[in-house]
């Protein structure tokens, strides 16, 4: 729980001042209801600075892009490109080159794009601001704001700092980007005794970045710059570093085992050969090619467009992703944590519920009680209570547009906080009728009669009872009610407030809701379908939270709903042991969305936050995929964010995950295709060295390297999607990207691969027919184990081709590539390899089917295990 602190304090000292009473918070800051002096106030900004947020260290481009070259990976890629170059392949070098390069620019663009939610919290702070100086009203900048000043402002303007109210009339303010309440929040002058009060509940404070929609306030600046509820956010936006990713972490490690295993390869098969009585320099380069072999140059530049694929369908699919490797993220996601306002709800209050003996005149209340406008659109603006009973007169159709903007009044009377209650006159033939609309408790205390039908009848006791219970009713279900009352009078007594609000007829009640969307409850099912678990995490109250969870499935599972006040009370390994029996959170703080992000990253969770206030920036920026909005989001949620929602849509997010899954898919079986691949070339060159053949030229190695890892890789890295990925648990992220089972399966099919090369070239007789033979043996039987990997899980016989029209575009494409060396002359040359024959050629084709075999054989071996 975050407390107002001065910045003259020690910063252990905590003050409580929503608890504490004016007068000592006058003395505590030393200063009074007139304000400071321009001297005094000088003197602090000199002190203590200016009311802004702090800049931060900023590394420069240059300073980012150097950055880029620290991973291991991008140093083998970098070694692959010089000895590439070496042996005379300088296609490949460039190759590897350019993938380098865009691969360090990618990083270097998404991550100066990471300042921007810094950036945008500063935009957030007021520009100018009306504080007492020297006994008047003065304007100045709002940077210039110290600790103890006295702040005027009204209906509009920014709140520019953290404030104690001491005065303030009908004030309301927009908080729902700091707390997530969806409406604007009443402010009293009253004292608050509980220090631990939730920010939403501290209704004698207003903090910066806030703004003022109705009526006006004076407060006592508490804190400025980063001593704010804002600077405390900027300060965890600043602190919190983004983990790499599970993907990142994984084929980092992947990097780090082939890196030494290639190094030791290769040198044991040049010792080998030295010891063999070899050429040094023959040998010299077939240990380099073979490096370059094991090394799979292309796993970078694959995964890397693999992402980039998915990121444009995503994009297609209203979700936005402002870092690659969050595509791969959201299909390992296993908990989102759900903002309510705006992400699970519509954010717009609406009316449910009409309570009413005479609905006509219910409306007609409805109708005039009511300060909002219809903009040039025809929708209503203004307070979000108001524009609900306008929005539910039109879409029901009890009034048109134009009558609407034409609901002329003879007068009024404003809502007061103490009063709670506003009313409005219209002219009518025997003088006026005032109608009174309010808190239900006060306006049914003021009434003496009730409408029904037609008719005005006495409100006795027991009828009062009814309505006292149709309002406990709508209030268990979350509704905010409102209530509303007539009285006719012959003339105004303008002065006369009690009088004119006193002796009503009660005409009905309204309640209503900020509804859960129509489609979050679909997506919802299917996240648990998919073994994703729903937690909601809001600033909004309880009965509220509790009522949209319901409604939504979210404790469908018999989850529990806590407020901020308990899980204040709770230590961090209290909240580890029992976050997974807590489904909704209820009047969190900023602070409070990190700690639960935290207590199920120690679960080993992958964690997606979703949300679009000020308030979520931190959470979403801590948690392993950050969901911004990007209609009602804020551009310092959007800028914290991974993955932003163009369409603020929580059914969106099923359609990222299923997409994440997808990719998680292809690029797993692109690498198992890869290192599988590179493995046989190794085994095979390794096996032949120590037997002293002359096996394969190191042109012949580059060569299919060249061909298989290129086209086929990427075409498995488009593949559609596994069918019912979306009914799997998502992936542990504590596995290894290869499980034990997998690397084995790896190993066997490249040991495959190596011995079906190796029978080529003893069927080929270890001529150059027998080098030939393997040739083509070793780099088909590639292609065809890539077709059967086009699914990991299911055998490419019950698959339709026309599915997967890159992957065999790419097999048919490689192929030719590869005959092409043996079948043109010039070409067969250069390559130094012979003429094959009918039976020879048969010999090949065969083997190569065994492969494809082989690998439909593994995949049902490896489904039974599973």
């Amino acid at each position: 729980m975050s407390t107002e602190t001065k910045p003259e304090a020690k910063p252990e000292e905590k003050l409580f001042f929503h608890s504490m009473k004016e007068q000592d918070i006058f003395s505590k800051l030393q200063t009074n209801a007139t304000g400071l002096t321009s001297k005094e106030a000088a003197k602090r900004l000199e002190e203590h600075g200016p009311n802004k947020l702090e800049e931060g260290k900023r590394k420069t481009l240059l300073q980012i892009f150097i950055a880029q070259f620290g991973d291991l990976m991008i140093w083998i890629l970098m070694a692959a490109a010089v000895i590439s170059a070496v042996v005379g392949e300088p296609v490949d070098a460039a190759i590897i080159g350019i993938v380098v390069v865009l691969n360090s620019i990618l990083g270097t663009v998404q991550e100066s794009k990471a300042e921007a939610a810094l950036d945008a919290l500063k935009q957030m702070a007021a520009p100018i601001a009306k504080v007492l100086r020297d006994g008047s009203i003065t304007k100045v900048d709002a940077s210039q704001i110290v600790v103890g000043d006295v702040v005027v402002f009204e209906a509009g303007d920014s709140i520019p700092a953290d404030i104690r109210l001491i005065q303030c009339a009908s004030l309301k303010v927009e908080e729902s980007a700091l707390t997530g309440e969806s409406v604007p929040v009443e402010k009293q002058l009253i004292i608050i005794d509980d220090t631990k009060a939730a920010l939403g509940d501290r209704v004698n404070m207003s903090y910066m970045g806030t703004a003022a929609t109705y009526g006006r306030g004076t407060g006592i600046v508490i804190a400025t710059g980063m001593n704010t509820e804002m600077g405390s956010i900027a300060r965890q936006l600043a602190s919190t570093e983004k983990e790499t990713t599970p993907l990142q972490k994984q084929l980092n490690g992947i990097s780090n085992i082939l890196s030494i295993g290639v190094l030791i390869i290769a040198t044991v098969i040049f010792g080998i050969g030295m010891l063999s009585g070899r050429e040094p320099f023959e040998m010299f380069l077939t240990a380099i090619s073979l490096a370059v072999a094991a090394i799979p140059e292309g796993l970078v530049a694959v995964v890397t467009i693999v992402l980039a694929m998915g990121m444009s369908r995503m994009a297609g699919n209203g979700a936005i992703i402002r870092r690659l490797p969050a595509v791969e993220t959201l299909g390992s996601t296993q908990v989102i944590c759900s903002d309510k306002t705006g992400t699970l709800t519509q954010n717009r209050m609406t009316v449910q519920k009409a309570y009413s003996q005479n609905e006509a005149t219910l409306f007609e209340a409805m109708r005039y009680c009511n300060d909002s406008k219809l903009d040039a659109n025809n929708k209503a603006v203004g307070d979000p209570t108001e524009t609900a009973l306008i929005d539910y007169l039109i879409k029901d159709k009890k009034y048109t547009v134009d009558e609407i903007k034409n609901s002329p009044r003879d007068g009024e009377i404003p809502f007061d906080s103490e009063r709670k209650l506003s009313s409005v006159a219209l002219k009518n033939s025997g003088g006026f009728r005032i109608y009174v609309k309010g808190a239900p408790d006060v306006l049914l205390a003021r009434c003496i009669k009730e409408l029904s039908g037609d008719k005005v009848v006495e409100l006795g006791k027991a009828r009062q009872d009814e309505i006292v219970l149709e309002n406990e009713n709508m209030a268990k279900l979350a509704l905010r009610v409102l209530a509303f009352g007539f009285k006719d009078v012959t003339a105004l007594t303008p002065n006369d407030v009690v009088g004119t609000e006193s002796g009503l007829t009660f005409c009905g009640l309204i309640g209503m809701i900020d509804p859960a969307r129509p489609e979050a409850k679909d997506a919802i099912a299917v996240c648990r379908k998919a073994g994703i678990l729903p937690v909601m995490i809001t600033g909004d109250h309880k009965i509220t939270a509790v009522a949209i969870a319901n409604d939504l499935g979210i404790l469908d599972d018999g989850r529990e709903a806590i407020n901020g006040a308990e899980l204040q009370e709770m230590t961090d390994e209290e909240l580890s042991n029992r976050v997974e029996k807590i489904g909704v959170y209820a009047r969190v703080s900023p602070e409070h969305k990190t700690r639960i992000v935290a207590a199920w990253q120690k679960k080993h969770k992958i964690v997606a936050m979703t949300g679009d206030g000020v308030n979520d920036a931190p959470a979403l920026k801590a948690s392993d995929i950050g969901v911004g909005m990007g209609i009602t989001g804020t551009d310092v949620s959007k800028g914290a964010s991974d993955v932003v929602l163009t369409d603020d849509n929580f059914a969106t997010i099923v359609k990222a995950v299923a997409e994440g899954r997808r990719i998680f898919d292809n690029i797993h079986k692109t690498v198992r295709f890869l290192l599988s691949s590179n493995a046989g070339e190794v085994i095979a060159i390794l096996f032949a060295t120590l037997m002293g053949w002359k096996f394969l030229l190191p042109i012949h190695i580059l060569w299919i390297n060249l061909v298989t890892d290129t086209f086929p890789a990427l075409a498995l890295g488009v593949e559609p999607p596994e069918k019912g990925a979306m009914a799997r648990k998502p992936r542990d992220s504590r596995l290894p990207f290869f499980t034990k089972s997998e690397w084995i399966q790896v190993l066997v099919t490249g040991t495959m691969e190596a011995a079906l090369a190796i029978f080529a070239y003893l069927l080929g007789g270890q001529g150059m027919l027998g080098t030939t033979m393997a040739f083509l043996v070793l780099s088909l039987s590639q292609l065809f184990a890539a077709v059967a990997l086009q699914s990991e899980r299911t055998s490419i016989f019950k698959n339709k081709a026309k599915d997967h029209p890159m992957l065999w575009l790419a097999f048919f494409g490689s192929t030719m590539l590869q005959l092409s060396v043996v079948l043109i002359p010039p070409l067969r040359d250069i390559f130094k390899l012979a003429q094959l024959d009918l039976a020879s050629w048969v010999e090949v084709i065969g083997l190569c089917f065994v492969m494809l075999i082989f690998v439909e054989v593994q995949k049902l071996f490896a489904k039974k295990e599973a």
